[in-house]
C-alpha cells in the first residue's frame, strides 16, 4: 500500500521536507483526491487538476504566508487548500463543504482575499507589492516578501487583468505573474489574444509577437507545467526577482479524470464540461432553472435568426451555465458571440449593436452584471439603446459569498430608463423576451430569469407554466408596467415579486383557509411583473378597501422594491393610513447558507408572514 503522504502535509513547511519522488507521489495523491471529490461532491475539478504540480512546486519553493500567493478567481485553489492544512475537507465526506471553493482569509492565513470573480489577481498583487516596497523604502520590515499572482483558465481575457499588467510593468519591483495556460476558458477561448498565446506555445515562448514583453514585462515559458520538477526549477529561477516577470506555464486541464468520468462527458483537455462538475449521483437530475429557462430562450431566439440579421446573443463566458449549449452555439454562427470574461465590454458591445439597429441579448449571471454597473448606466441606459439583458441566478440562494444574486433588485431597479421585468412563468418569460427583442421595444430591458423556486412550482403544478401576461391598461407603455391583480380581495394585499411570488400565493391561500380560531381573510394577490417603476394606479386603488399591503422580494430589502411602495404610501398618500409590511433579505453577505435557512432568517416563510399579518390586523 502506498504511503499516505497527503495526510502528513499539514502546512507548506511539510511539503519542503519531501524528496523528488515523494513530491511526485504527493501530486498523484492530490490528483486522486480531486477526482474522487468531484465524483462525490462536485466543484471546479478540471481547472484544479491541471494546476496540481504547479501548486505543489509553489509551496515547495515559496514561503507562504510571508510570500503572498493570490489565486485569480480562486476556483483553482483546491490544491493550495490541501497543502495548507485543509486536505480533510476534500477527503472525508463528513467534512465536504466545510471550506469554500474559493480562497477565504477566515479559513487560513495562507488565503489573502475572498475571491470569486475574475481578472483581479494581478491588481491585488500589485497592491501587496506596492505596500511592501513603500514599507521597505521607509526602512521598516515588511510582512510580505515575494508576491505571486496565479491567473489562468480564461481570466486573462478580463479587462482588469490587462489593467493590472499595465500597472505592474510601470510599478516595478518583485512581482511574479504565473499564467496558467490550459488552452481553455470556462468554455473555449475566444478573442485575438488567444491566437497570440497559441503562437507563444508553439514556439516555446520564443515568438517575436510576445503579449507580455509588449507590456515591458520579463517573461519565461515552461512547456510542461504538469512536471513538478520543471515547475520547481522555474519557480526557483524567478523567486526573489527584483522586477515583474511573467511565468507562462502550459498545463492540461482535467488531467487525471478517469473512465467513469468520461462516461459522463468529463475528460482532460478542451472539455467545457470539466470546468464545473456536478456530483455523479446528480448527473441525471432535471435541469435547474438557469439551464432550463436559458435553453427555452435560445430556442425561441434561434427561430428568428434566419430573418433577423441584427439579433445577436452575447455571453461574457459561462454560456453552458445558462442553457447556451455547444450545439446552439454551433448552429447560431455569427448570431452568437462569446466575448470572454468581459462583462463590461459585452454590455458596451451590445449597445453598439443596438445603436446600429440590431437587437442584442446579453446573457450572464446577476452577480456578474455587478461588474458592469457603469456600462449599464452610461453606455446602455443613458444612451437608451434597446439591449435585452438576461439575468440568471438572481435572488436568494445557497451560493458562496462571491456569487450571491441577492443584490440585483437594488442595482438594476435604480438605473434610470432601464425596464426591469420579473416573469413568474416560462410563458411570461418568453413573451417578455419576444417583446424586448422586437421592433416594438426601443429601450433597454432587463429580464430577471425565473429561478428554481418558480421552476419547482411549475413542475409541481402550483404555478401554471403557460400563464400569460394580463391585458394591460392602454395608458401604460411599455407593456407590463401595470401590476397583475391575480386574485381580488379586501383588507390585505400581498405583492410577491419574481421568485417570491409562489410564497405570496401560499400566504394568500393560508389566510383564506383561516383555522386555529382565526377568521378567514380573502386577501388580494398581486403579481407586480416588474420592479423598475410603481404602478401607482393599482396602489391608489388598494387604499379604497385595504388597510395592509405586504411586499415580498427575494433580494436585499434596503434600497429595493418593497421600500419604494412603503415610501409611496407615506409620501404620496399619507392620509390613507395604509400599513405596509416589507419582507426581503438583510444587507449582508451570506456564504453557502441553505435557502430554507435564509428564508427563515428573513421571515420569508408562509407561517411568519401570515403571523405578522394577523398581528397587524388584531
Amino acid at each position: 500500500m502506498t504511503h499516505d503522504i497527503l495526510s502528513e502535509v499539514l502546512s507548506p513547511s511539510d511539503v519542503k521536507l519531501l524528496t523528488t519522488d515523494q513530491l511526485t507521489e504527493l501530486c498523484a495523491q492530490i490528483r486522486g483526491t480531486l477526482v474522487d471529490f468531484g465524483k462525490q461532491y462536485g466543484g471546479h475539478i478540471g481547472s484544479n487538476l491541471g494546476l496540481v504540480e504547479a501548486c505543489v512546486a509553489m509551496h515547495y519553493v515559496f514561503d507562504s504566508p510571508f510570500d503572498k500567493i493570490v489565486f485569480d478567481v480562486s476556483h483553482q485553489s483546491y490544491v493550495h487548500k490541501m497543502l495548507t492544512g485543509r486536505a480533510d475537507a476534500f477527503r472525508k465526506a463528513e467534512l465536504f463543504g466545510t471550506v469554500t471553493g474559493f480562497t477565504n482569509p477566515d479559513e487560513s492565513e495562507h488565503d489573502h482575499f475572498v475571491l470569486g470573480h475574475t481578472g483581479t489577481s494581478i491588481s491585488l498583487a500589485c497592491g501587496l507589492a506596492k505596500e511592501r516596497d513603500m514599507v521597505r523604502a521607509a526602512g521598516r520590515t515588511s510582512q510580505t516578501n515575494n508576491v505571486v499572482a496565479v491567473i489562468g483558465d480564461g481570466a486573462l481575457s478580463s479587462a482588469i487583468a490587462f489593467e493590472g499588467l499595465n500597472n505592474a510593468a510601470e510599478q516595478g519591483g518583485n512581482l511574479i505573474i504565473v499564467v496558467n495556460d490550459n488552452e481553455m476558458s470556462i468554455a473555449n477561448n475566444h478573442g485575438g489574444m488567444y491566437a497570440t498565446l497559441a503562437k507563444m506555445r508553439e514556439t516555446h515562448g520564443n515568438c517575436e509577437n510576445n503579449l507580455f514583453r509588449a507590456f515591458g514585462l520579463d517573461y519565461r515559458y515552461v512547456e510542461d507545467g504538469n512536471d513538478v520538477t520543471a515547475m520547481i526549477d522555474a519557480f526557483r529561477e524567478v523567486k526573489d526577482t527584483d522586477h515583474p516577470i511573467v511565468l507562462h506555464i502550459h498545463t492540461l486541464k482535467g488531467l487525471g479524470l478517469d473512465e467513469e468520468d468520461a462516461t459522463y462527458g468529463l475528460h482532460a483537455g478542451q472539455c467545457e464540461s470539466n470546468h464545473w462538475q456536478n456530483p455523479l449521483a446528480q448527473a441525471d437530475a432535471p435541469l435547474g432553472a438557469r439551464k432550463y429557462y436559458g435553453g427555452l430562450a435560445m430556442q425561441q431566439l434561434e427561430q428568428r435568426f434566419g430573418s433577423e440579421p441584427g439579433l445577436v446573443v452575447i455571453s461574457p463566458a459561462t454560456p453552458g451555465s445558462n442553457g447556451i449549449t455547444e450545439d446552439f452555439r454551433a448552429r447560431a454562427g455569427a448570431h452568437y458571440v462569446d466575448t470572454g470574461i468581459t462583462e463590461e465590454h459585452a454590455v458596451a458591445f451590445a449597445s453598439g449593436i443596438a445603436k446600429a439597429g440590431g437587437r442584442p441579448v446579453v446573457a450572464t449571471s446577476a452577480t456578474f452584471f455587478q461588474r458592469t454597473f457603469d456600462q449599464l448606466q452610461q453606455e446602455l441606459a443613458l444612451n437608451d439603446t434597446p439591449v435585452t439583458l438576461l439575468s440568471f441566478g438572481a435572488g436568494l440562494s445557497d451560493a458562496d459569498n462571491t456569487h450571491s444574486g441577492a443584490f440585483d433588485v437594488p442595482m438594476f431597479g435604480n438605473v434610470p430608463g432601464l425596464t426591469c421585468l420579473a416573469p413568474t412563468s416560462q410563458q411570461m418569460f418568453l413573451d417578455m423576451l419576444a417583446w424586448s427583442t422586437s421592433e416594438r421595444n426601443e429601450h433597454p430591458v432587463m429580464i430577471r430569469v425565473p429561478g428554481n423556486t418558480i421552476l419547482d412550482a411549475e413542475r409541481s403544478g402550483d404555478l401554471d407554466p403557460n400563464a400569460t401576461m394580463p391585458a394591460q391598461r392602454t395608458d401604460l407603455t411599455p407593456p407590463w408596467f401595470g401590476y397583475d391583480v391575480a386574485r381580488s380581495g379586501n383588507t390585505v394585499a400581498v405583492l410577491g415579486l419574481s421568485n417570491a411570488y409562489p410564497t405570496a400565493c401560499s400566504v394568500v391561500d393560508r389566510l383564506a383557509r383561516g383555522g386555529d380560531g382565526e377568521q378567514p381573510i380573502q386577501a388580494t394577490l398581486i403579481n407586480p411583473l416588474q420592479f423598475s417603476s410603481l404602478d401607482e394606479q393599482t396602489l391608489r386603488a388598494l387604499a379604497d378597501d385595504h388597510t395592509l399591503v405586504v411586499t415580498l422580494e427575494d433580494a436585499q430589502l434596503e434600497g429595493g422594491w418593497g421600500e419604494k411602495i412603503t415610501a409611496f404610501y407615506q409620501n404620496m398618500m399619507p392620509h390613507a393610513n395604509m400599513h405596509v409590511l416589507n419582507f426581503g433579505a438583510d444587507k449582508e453577505f451570506t456564504d453557502r447558507t441553505p435557502l430554507a435557512e435564509l428564508n427563515a432568517r428573513y421571515g420569508l416563510t408562509t407561517q411568519t408572514i401570515v403571523s405578522r399579518i394577523r398581528e397587524i390586523l388584531q
